[in-house]
């Protein structure tokens, strides 16, 4: 009809939205990731304090006895004189404790020095150049990647030492071993991103104007290849802990008056938990505990930041929480 008059149509009134607990919440993985971050910087840097400045903060040194140097009944429970107690041998266990972060990385260090370039500069020359020098560096990276770490340890402490437990048998081998078993990791990465920044347009212009491959390789290609590298340092960090604690903890290690390390001291504490002695094997078991939960923690942190397709879920998230 036309006089009828219309009513107007019911308003739809927006059902209020249930606010979900926080740790159910999708935005709660970005507090999480916040959260592990922190939690790996504050670890990592107590490590690397206790590594630099073992010598200020250790009371005795790492290769210091007691009592003598008894062999038998020097053991100290933890006192005045001694925070953390002392071994069978007579040594200060929290000062070997701190040395050993300084021994530790050491390592690190030495196999990063040792790893990072033979890896990046490897993964730059196959995945620019290819074909036949390509397939081989990837056939051989494969097959160092198949060993473990720590198997690979042994062996090259078994190869320098002649199996005598020595200062360059037990950390010249560990680094050795730690740098050779990192380099397919750093030329897996460092090739994937050549292979992907060699088709860029400014490569391509590059190569138009006739810059030469060297010039190419080393300034246009290499700079955008290697941004993701300080991510994985972080988490090889960890690993290169485990593996020297393995190698020591194994026998393959070094003795107590060349330097202080974590694996060696748990392995030589082991004999002591059984008689009731439990300040020997706790402090090393948690120095390597922590200091592998740190990096790993940091550069888990790290990874996640860097992450955009995580930046943008968070952004995604902050939106919808202030609707």
């Amino acid at each position: 009809m036309a006089n009828e008059i219309l009513a107007p149509p019911t308003a739809t009134v927006p059902r209020p939205r249930r606010r979900v607990p926080l740790p159910a919440r999708v935005r709660g993985s970005s507090g999480l990731q916040r959260w592990m971050l922190l939690g790996g910087i504050t670890l990592t840097g107590l490590f690397l304090l206790a590594a630099a400045f073992a010598p200020l903060l250790a009371p005795y040194g790492y290769a210091t006895m007691q009592h003598g140097g008894r062999l038998f009944g020097s053991q100290q429970h933890p006192s005045g004189a001694h925070l953390l107690g002392t071994t069978i041998g007579g040594y200060d266990v929290l000062s070997r404790t701190l040395w050993g972060a300084r021994t530790a990385l050491g390592i690190i260090v030495a196999a990063l020095l040792l790893s990072v370039p033979a890896g990046v500069l490897l993964g730059l020359v196959s995945g620019y150049l290819g074909g036949w020098l390509d397939r081989l560096l990837v056939g051989l990276a494969d097959a160092m990647y198949a060993f473990p770490p720590l198997l690979l340890a042994i062996i090259m402490s078994i190869v320098i030492s002649g199996g005598q437990s020595s200062l360059i048998g037990g950390l010249g081998a560990a680094a050795a071993s730690v740098a050779v078993a990192f380099v397919p990791q750093y030329f897996r990465v460092v090739r994937a991103e050549v292979g992907r920044v060699k088709s860029e347009a400014f490569v391509e212009a590059a190569r138009v104007i006739g810059t030469g491959v060297r010039r190419i390789m080393f300034r246009h290609v290499l700079r955008n290849s290697v941004r993701t590298l300080p991510l994985i340092l972080t988490i090889n960090a960890s690993e290169a802990i485990l593996t020297l604690a393995g190698l020591g903890f194994l026998g393959f290690g070094i003795e107590p008056t060349s330097a202080a390390e974590w694996g060696y001291d748990l392995n030589r504490s082991v004999a002591d938990v059984t008689s009731g002695i439990w300040w020997t094997a706790l402090p090393p078991g948690l120095a390597i505990v922590l200091t592998v939960l740190g990096t790993t923690l940091l550069g888990e942190g790290l990874t996640d930041l860097a992450d955009p397709r995580l930046r943008r879920r968070g952004a995604t998230n902050g939106a919808d929480d202030d609707d």
